[in-house]
């Protein structure tokens, strides 16, 4: 067909209840993405407790109940106006600053969007007014009118809705199961808790209560109490505060101790003004700040928290506003991975308390219950501990190495108790060194289990890096210079980089469209392999804004080279080395853990002592 017989396309408006389905498609992609919506409209409103209902997921009905300010009938209907809202107010010049946003939303979208896709109802009471209801289904209203209002305080809001998709049935086909989607919804509560910890919540599914978190205090305490009771109680027991500013960015927060993590990073959050966000520069943050001690394949834990001025960060990214996006993201990242790694150098010789339980959960038969080592025998038998069939030593005989250190027992090496009380010493003082390879130490309120081997090598590895940031690292220039190919746009991230991989001891210029020039490369490296060097480190850039590769191949050498230089298994240490072993992981930071994040040493309470051989 020749172009002039063809029809010229006609431009029309799209009806109001069309745009709001557009609309609802890309704010409200699932029931999760409406509560979340309808939670921060009731935080926006100064909602002090926000409760929460759903069934089938969320598909069939959400109701959510606040004691905000509320709305009077008027407020209502103009509600539901596309792009109404109280939440951007005019400028003298009559303009509206997008850019200096200070609450959970702003386009006025939410409320519109939700009711142009579901039956919804909203009650609501002012300060000094009548309550007032209004009925939407499908984008049409029914009101406001009187009603009756059972809300929580005396002013709030209830907002029910029901049938989420049914004007939309095309979209119900891409929801997931109702376990899915009601997992959805939790997290998403969860992370606006985690926000707001002086806010009560609750969440109920078919009736069945799921979260119920109270009002926390102000401050530190009372975000850790949340943090705790959503991340679980070994995070609260084990977390370290985050505190830090540069340039007008304060960061905050919490950070669990490299020896709790876990296989996933799904107990990673990050918070920017009090608003959950989901940004993958977080990833390489922790991945950036807890290389030195932990795998590749374990994550550790963390909730922080970012606040700075709303102009220097751009929350209009995302129609579901769950991305940001800084003006100075670099500063940004500099100050998240220089406070996690101060902190966690501050911590010192700490491990997780979570190592002792695993401790004591092993030392128990399976299926034996808690509290005391039991042995087997008839079902009719009644259970009882079990005795040793030698008689208790003397008091002093702890003093005698040659108790133990017979040819019966030729792994066992009990050294003679020193002077110094034990309460002087965090890891207190050795006492015994069991097959060559574990040091065991008494201390104030139990004992300690050092791996020798583990607990040295982390020693080494520490002295390694010392050396090498005082002395710099060291650059071997190659005879051929290597020429690596790759795309223009990844050999243009990897040269803006060069002087910083420099500082690392790789040497490299460009060469060409799309290519690089490695002329030197870090002395300690040896023999490598350059081209698989600058093509992880081209990913790192664009992943995580970081050359974490050329990092964690130092780190790989260095633990290697400290591996071989540490004290090894099954050397008898004599009671002077052990001692100086407890007292260097002391004042050394980071040696509660090996370069991998296993523990180096296990501490035992006295009295879960006590509960493992059924003494209380």
């Amino acid at each position: 067909m020749p172009d002039s017989a063809r029809p010229r396309p006609v431009i029309r408006k799209l009806p109001p209840d069309v745009v709001n389905r557009i609309a609802a498609g890309e704010v409200v992609e699932r029931p999760a993405a409406a509560v979340k919506e309808l939670a921060e409209n009731a935080l926006d409103a100064g909602a002090r407790r926000i409760d929460i209902a759903i069934e089938n997921g969320g598909l069939k009905r959400i109701t959510i109940e606040d004691d905000g300010c509320g709305m009077s009938a008027d407020d209502l209907a103009l509600a539901l106006d596309r792009h109404a809202t109280s939440k951007l107010v005019p400028g003298h010049d009559g303009r509206v600053d997008l850019l200096n946003i200070h609450t959970m939303g702003f386009r006025g979208e939410a409320l519109p969007s939700i009711a142009s896709v579901s039956r919804m109802t909203i009650t609501s009471r002012a300060a000094g007014e009548d309550a007032a209801e209004v009925f939407i289904e499908a984008g049409r209203i029914d009101g406001p009118r009187p009603a009756a209002f059972t809300g929580r305080g005396e002013t709030g809001t209830r907002i029910e809705v029901r049938d989420l998709f049914h004007a939309t049935p095309a979209r119900l086909k891409f929801m997931k199961g109702e376990r899915a989607e009601t997992m959805a919804v939790t997290d998403a509560v969860k992370r606006l808790a985690m926000a707001n910890p002086q806010v009560a919540f609750s969440l109920e599914s078919n009736g069945r209560n799921l979260l119920r978190y109270a009002a926390e205090a102000e401050g530190e305490a009372g975000r850790l109490a949340r943090l705790g009771a959503i991340m679980g109680r070994e995070f609260r027991e084990n977390a370290v505060a985050i505190e830090a500013e540069r340039e007008g960015v304060h960061l905050s927060g919490f950070a669990g101790l490299p020896t709790l993590n876990r296989g996933n990073a799904q107990m990673q959050y990050l918070f920017v003004n009090g608003r959950p966000v989901k940004d993958r520069m977080l990833a390489g943050v922790i991945r950036a700040a807890y290389q030195d001690f932990l795998a590749r394949d374990r994550h550790p834990l963390a909730a922080l928290f970012v606040d700075l001025d709303p102009e220097f960060v751009d929350v209009n990214v995302h129609p579901a506003k769950t991305e940001v996006r800084f003006r100075d993201a670099g500063n940004i990242r500099g100050l998240m991975i220089g406070a996690l790694r101060h902190t966690l150098a501050d911590a010192g010789h700490r491990a997780s308390t979570t190592v002792a339980g695993f401790a004591l959960g092993k030392a128990r038969p399976e299926g034996a219950p808690t509290g005391a080592l039991f042995q087997s025998g008839p079902a009719h038998a009644p259970v009882r501990p079990v005795m040793p069939s030698y008689q208790p030593a003397a008091p002093g005989m702890a003093e005698a190495p040659e108790t133990y250190a017979t040819d019966a027992a030729p792994s066992a090496r009990v050294e003679p108790v020193p002077a110094a009380p034990v309460q002087d010493f965090p890891l207190g003082v050795a006492r015994a060194q069991l097959h060559k390879t574990y040091v065991v130490a008494q201390t104030a309120d139990g004992i300690v289990i050092v791996d020798q081997h583990a607990a040295h090598e982390r020693l080494v590895y520490e002295g390694m890096k010392r050396q090498m940031a005082a002395g710099g690292v060291k650059r071997q220039a190659l005879l051929i210079p290597d020429v690596v190919e790759l795309t223009e746009d990844e050999a243009a991230r990897v040269l803006e980089r060069a002087a910083e991989l420099e500082e690392l001891g790789l040497e490299i210029e460009p060469f060409g469209a799309g290519a690089i020039c490695v002329r030197a490369t870090p002395a300690l490296f040896g023999e490598m392999d350059t081209a698989g060097l600058i093509r992880d480190l081209a990913d790192d850039f664009a992943e995580y804004d970081a050359g974490l590769a050329l990092k964690e191949r130092f780190e790989e050498v260095m633990g290697n080279m400290a591996c071989r230089g540490s004290v090894r298994s099954g050397r008898r240490l004599n009671a002077d080395e052990m001692n100086a072993l407890l007292r260097q992981m002391e004042a050394t930071p980071h040696s509660g853990q090996c370069n991998h994040g296993r523990p180096t040493y296990v501490e035992l309470k006295l009295a879960d002592i006590e509960k493992l051989f059924g003494r209380r």
